[in-house]
Parts: C-alpha cells; sequence; structure tokens
C-alpha cells in the first residue's frame, strides 16, 4: 500500500511547478533580478525624472515668459529693450542739441555733429527718424509689418522731449 501511495504523490510532484525564494536573515525575500538590472532602470528612471524637470523649467519659465508689449514674442524683449534704449539715448543727444543750438536736428545731423554716439540708425530691423516742430521733437522707431497670418507683432515705438518711451499706432 505505500508503493502504491507513493507512486500517486510522485505523479503529483512532478506536474505542478515549484518556484523557490531565498530569503534573507532579515526574513525579506530576495530580489528576483539582478543588482545590474537594478542599476541600469535606476539610471534610466533617473534620466527620466531629469528630462521631466528639464521639460517642467522650459515650459514654466521660457514658454510662459511676461512680455513687456502685449502681442509679440518673448525672444523679442532684447531687442525692443535694445531699441528702447536707443530712442532714449536719441532723444537725450536731441535734448542737448536743442540747449546748446536752439532747434531740433534731424537724425543725420545729430550722426554728423557727433551728438550721438550710434554708427547707424537703426536695429534688428527698426530704423529711426526725428521729427521737429521748433523745439519740441519726437523719434520714432518703425518695423516693417509681419507677414500675413505671423504671429509676430512689432510695435511702433516713439519718444518725446519728456523722454517717455510709448507704443504708437
Amino acid at each position: 500500500m505505500k508503493a502504491s501511495l507513493a507512486k500517486p504523490h510522485a505523479a503529483h510532484r512532478k506536474n505542478r511547478a515549484v518556484v523557490s525564494f531565498r530569503t534573507h536573515a532579515d526574513g525579506s525575500l530576495a530580489a528576483l533580478t539582478p543588482r545590474e538590472h537594478n542599476q541600469t532602470m535606476r539610471a534610466l528612471a533617473a534620466v527620466l525624472v531629469a528630462a521631466a524637470i528639464l521639460l517642467g523649467v522650459y515650459h514654466f519659465y521660457l514658454k510662459k515668459m511676461p512680455t513687456i508689449d502685449e502681442g509679440t514674442a518673448s525672444t523679442q524683449a532684447i531687442s525692443l529693450t535694445g531699441v528702447r534704449s536707443d530712442l532714449l539715448q536719441i532723444a537725450q543727444a536731441e535734448r542737448l542739441f536743442v540747449a546748446q543750438n536752439g532747434h531740433c536736428a534731424g537724425l543725420d545731423e545729430l550722426l554728423s555733429s557727433n551728438s550721438l554716439a550710434m554708427s547707424r540708425p537703426e536695429r534688428d530691423g527698426y530704423s529711426y527718424s526725428v521729427v521737429c516742430a521748433g523745439e519740441n521733437f519726437t523719434v520714432t522707431a518703425r518695423h516693417a509689418t509681419a507677414p500675413a497670418g505671423s504671429p509676430i507683432r512689432y510695435p511702433t515705438l516713439a519718444v518725446d522731449q519728456t523722454l517717455q518711451v510709448r507704443e504708437v499706432n
């Protein structure tokens, strides 16, 4: 009878898959994959987390940068700051010229008399012009219009003897 009981038990053991786990001294189960695989996955996860952080920084800080002029691209901020600086420089040179000579001068005369330390009357597609009316003046910076359907807008800026830069239409 022992033989008949032993045979079904042995057959039963052959059909059943046996999975063995090795436990550590602290009682936790051992990892099923080698350490090399874990280190590779950790490195990959670190690269993915770093890429996600960089994408977040790009999205929130560069794409959402506030603009000074409504409707202009954030990349135009540097160019527009330079144009504003040029307008103020021309206006200050014009005020000094009016104080010394009693009348307003055009941009060419300011450049030729060395009252203005600019090499050319333009910057990044903006061209400057001066309109005189006695001792009053207006310095204007204009850019060629953007192509139809373009999301970029080039504002026209002006300054007068009060040295207040404003956008004009």
